[in-house]
């Protein structure tokens, strides 16, 4: 006889032990992320994740790889961990995080928050396509 699967049990952020993954955002991390973060509606049903817990099971994904799906269990669910991911990939929200945290580093480094100059080297431009003899001829009939 096959066992019935039992149903995933996901644990509130507070029953979750302090810090369970080298992945997890730590206080002082978070102070600095979470109000890059996308608010809340006003209207409409209240969330029942915490977005700091969204992001450690985004960011222990992207540290191990493999299929959604086996994210641990006392981590949200992985459908509702992809669906944030996705949503604020299409917001542009971590192209966001990522702008504004880059300028943090810049202004603790010293430097304007914007780059005044780029630089490229001949490895990063692309030569211009070159035509053999064959691929002439193939042109041309």
């Amino acid at each position: 006889m096959v066992e019935a699967l039992k149903p995933r049990r996901f644990r509130r952020a507070s029953e979750r032990a302090a810090k369970r993954y080298s992945t997890d955002l730590r206080d002082r991390e978070w102070e600095i992320v979470e109000p890059l973060l996308p608010r809340p509606k006003a209207r409409g049903r209240k969330r029942q994740v915490w977005q700091r817990e969204i992001l450690n099971a985004i960011f222990y994904q992207i540290h191990n790889g493999g299929i959604w799906s086996d994210l641990p269990t006392d981590l949200p669910a992985y459908q509702t961990v992809y669906k944030y991911f996705r949503r604020w990939q299409r917001q542009g929200v971590w192209q966001q995080i990522h702008d504004a945290l880059r300028q943090q580093v810049r202004v603790s480094a010293g430097k304007q928050p914007q780059a005044s100059a780029g630089s490229l080297d001949s490895q990063s431009v692309k030569p211009t396509e070159t035509r053999g003899r064959s691929t002439a001829l193939m042109a041309v009939n």
